[in-house]
């Protein structure tokens, strides 16, 4: 019924041959070129090599997670959604990156589900006992990375950011390592910035702790004086009367 016409199956067979000429040239070209080279030993790809690299087809198989060198934490990624496919998706993304940036995170944790309930009314008045229930589900998960430097795990984070997934929400932890000896760097700036002598300082508090007492006086003062008024008046009123 659907025979080809003769014209059509030469063109077909002129096609064929052409293609396995242009495979048998490479083919012999390539043969004559191993036989003038020496052959090298296979050099075997590491699995941190092979994930660093652009591999077509990689991100359908699990992420390779490389081992902690010294367990320090340095950011906890947070992902929920109301999707739970699409959450495990952009998961599986995000892992492979992290990857690809050398940073050891954990395999993602499944944190429970939070649910939220509504009831609505269907009408008001007559038809209060017919009622309508909502659910919303919010499903989580959460990947934690170590031993990266904060200049790695902010790209990790702006590229995540970039390419987020719609309907997924993105909350990321990290931790800042301060250097050795922070503490007494800064109350020597502190110090330094205050620029106050002994005898000073001595002067200054003194000065301050006698306009306090002052203060205090003439409040006291003021506060007697009040009371004294308050005591005379109803007298006063009575002799007036």
């Amino acid at each position: 019924m659907f025979s080809r016409s003769p014209r059509s199956a030469i063109s077909a067979a002129q096609r064929a041959a052409r293609l396995q000429s242009t495979i048998a040239i490479p083919a012999a070209s390539s043969a004559s070129s191993s036989a003038n080279t020496p052959a090298l030993p296979p050099q075997r790809l590491t699995e941190a090599q092979y994930a660093a690299s652009v591999v077509h087809g990689r991100s359908v198989r699990p992420p390779f997670y490389l081992p902690k060198t010294h367990g320090i934490p340095v950011a906890t990624l947070h992902f929920r959604s109301y999707h739970p496919k699409l959450l495990d998706f952009f998961v599986h993304f995000a892992s492979h990156a992290a990857t690809a940036l050398g940073i050891p995170i954990s395999k993602p944790v499944h944190l429970p589900t939070e649910r939220r309930l509504w009831t609505v009314l269907r009408g008001p008045f007559v038809h209060k006992k017919s009622q309508e229930n909502f659910e919303r589900r919010t499903h989580k998960r959460v990947v934690k990375a170590w031993d990266a430097n904060p200049e790695v795990v902010d790209l990790l984070v702006q590229y995540l950011e970039r390419h987020i997934a719609p309907g997924v929400g993105l909350r990321t932890v990290q931790w800042r390592r301060a250097p050795v000896g922070v503490g007494q760097k800064t109350l020597e700036a502190v110090m330094g910035s205050l620029r106050l002598d002994d005898q000073v300082r001595r002067e200054k508090v003194k000065a301050l702790g006698e306009q306090i007492v002052k203060q205090e006086l003439a409040s006291a003062a003021e506060a007697a004086k009040e009371g004294a008024v308050a005591k005379t008046s109803p007298k006063a009123d009575k002799k007036s009367s």
